[in-house]
């Protein structure tokens, strides 16, 4: 990744109602959600949820496919990865025990959850 890149992607969540949306995107899943929904989900006028979700897609960190009348937003988690690799290249000289809670992290948000019954 160039380091512009990076710098755009950071400065698209560098706010709150984009990085509110990013990380209702990112929760969403592969499936995404319609633009109207995600207004709705963040108390956000369409409007301006429109136009926070142009300024991700542009940046790289969502994209945006038409089905019929709606506009469905998906995180774009190919380019979400290459972001954390970058700013984590040449980290720590080495010292896992920096990176050490963000591995902990990850591992426990990728693990299935497990049902209860009733």
């Amino acid at each position: 990744m160039e380091l512009n890149d990076a710098l755009d992607m950071m400065t698209a969540l560098a706010h709150e109602g984009r990085m509110r949306l990013f990380r209702r995107l990112v929760q969403a899943g592969e499936g995404g959600m319609p633009a109207g929904d995600l207004a709705r989900a963040e108390a956000i006028n369409f409007t301006t949820a429109s136009a926070q979700l142009s300024q991700l897609a542009q940046a790289g960190l969502a994209q945006r496919t038409r089905e019929g009348r709606s506009i469905i937003y998906t995180a774009d988690y190919t380019r979400i990865r290459s972001l954390i690799a970058f700013m984590m290249e040449d980290c720590c000289a080495g010292r896992r025990e920096i990176l050490q809670p963000l591995i902990s992290l990850a591992q426990a948000c990728c693990q299935p959850q497990e049902r209860t019954r009733p």
